[in-house]
């Protein structure tokens, strides 16, 4: 087999159909965010950035950085080993400290990205419980999907936000067997809310256990910043609380929060824990100092949800295809791989607006669409051009308006 010409013509039919990821190469501008300066062959350009998961410009906040400069003049670079092995910095017990704190949950642990959490979290409990049975929302996220199809254990899925599914399927399965229902709150993609009350209900009436993905509401919603539950007075129905500090946290790294022997039962077994090594002690300082942060300033959350509602707003207003949500996601469907690039490129190269597109595997085909995070750091004015240069790539690409209703 020529193995080189295999990689070649799988990259080629990526092109081809349209779905070719290119990373922008973007230098942060410190105390500029959104801003950034955008690495091209041409040369440099200044951007602004509409699709962060700096959801918040934690990244940028003053008090994150000192807390890192601070614990990198105190402990070095790196944390030296894997948590059981020499790895194990006070920073790290501080931050599942105030984790915990955060979910009202006895415990917490952090690993090195959510997308290990939930891989390595789902994997190691549904391995070891006898027998048990995963009932998973249609939409959850792929590192959800990758910790199921590691555990090797039977896996049903119910239709997305679908009590009725999901109650059937809890239904087939045998009252015995140990099951687990696994879904997020905010879905980062649509932009759609789990009904989680609902859900617990349900869970609780068949035996199973809870596990919701919070990775896009931790920081944005709850009077501390603990999310949906934590908004929605629903912290103790949940077994497994998983979230992030990538994303309104502004730093990086993935989590738990539960009771003290689920917890310790996933440190003590998952081997995604184990044999990882600990991230490095001015991560976890930047990680406590924002989450810290957060729990005392509701104000910037406040800001989030109405920089987000009002870009909302004036797409609608302007016909342009913004996908219905109640959260602080602004999908605007384009519905073509190859339009949705062309429209992403034009904003940047012509308007110096950098959206990514968003195509298939992370959405189904023909939903291609440009995701927008409006932060607190984005202005009238960016709205402005950024509405302005949208109905102009609209325009020029035949993409269709929606009638106002």
């Amino acid at each position: 087999m020529n193995y080189e010409q295999f990689f070649t013509d799988q990259i080629k039919a990526l092109k081809e159909e349209g779905r070719y990821r290119v990373f922008a190469d973007l230098e942060r501008k410190m105390g500029e965010f959104p801003k950034a300066i955008n690495h091209y062959h041409g040369g440099e350009r200044e951007i602004t950035v509409w699709c962060s998961n700096d959801y918040l410009g934690q990244g940028q906040n003053p008090e994150v950085l000192n807390a890192m400069h601070e614990a990198l003049d105190k402990s070095g670079a790196g944390a030296g080993g894997t948590r059981n092995i020499s790895g194990t910095n006070h920073y790290h017990v501080l931050l599942e400290q105030e984790l915990a704190d955060l979910h009202g949950k006895e415990a917490a642990l952090v690993f090195g990205s959510a997308w290990v959490a939930n891989l390595t979290t789902i994997s190691t409990i549904a391995a070891m419980v006898p027998d048990m049975v995963l009932i998973s929302d249609a939409k959850n996220h792929n590192s959800m999907i990758e910790g199921m199809r590691h555990s090797r254990a039977q896996k049903l899925i119910f239709r997305h936000n679908d009590l009725k599914d999901l109650e059937e399927k809890l239904k087939s399965v045998d009252p015995a067997r140990p099951k687990m229902v696994l879904f997020e709150s905010v879905y980062s993609m649509n932009g759609h809310i789990a009904p989680i009350k609902e859900i617990c209900d349900l869970a609780d009436n068949y035996g199973a256990m809870t596990f919701i993905d919070e990775v896009h509401a931790v920081g944005m919603y709850g009077q501390r910043g603990g999310g949906v539950c934590e908004r929605e007075g629903l912290n103790d129905r949940l077994t497994v609380i998983q979230g992030t500090m990538a994303k309104a946290f502004g730093v990086v790294g993935g989590y738990i929060a539960g009771s003290k022997d689920m917890c310790d039962f996933v440190r003590s077994y998952g081997t995604g824990f184990i044999f990882s090594t600990s991230m490095p002690p001015t991560v976890a300082a930047g990680c406590l100092a924002s989450i810290r942060y957060l729990k005392e300033h509701n104000e910037v959350r406040e800001r989030h949800q109405e920089r987000s509602q009002t870009l909302k707003t004036r797409l609608i207003a302007e016909g342009l295809p913004v996908m219905d949500n109640p959260s602080h996601i602004v999908p605007v469907q384009v519905g073509d791989a190859v339009l949705c690039k062309q429209a992403s490129d034009m904003l940047m190269d012509e308007f110096g607006i950098y959206v990514q597109p968003i195509n298939f595997p992370t959405v189904p085909r023909g939903t291609e669409r440009l995701r927008f995070t409006p932060t607190p750091l984005h202005s009238d004015e960016m709205m402005d051009h950024l509405v302005d240069s949208l109905k102009t790539v609209w325009d020029r690409l035949g993409l269709k308006f929606q009638k106002a209703a």
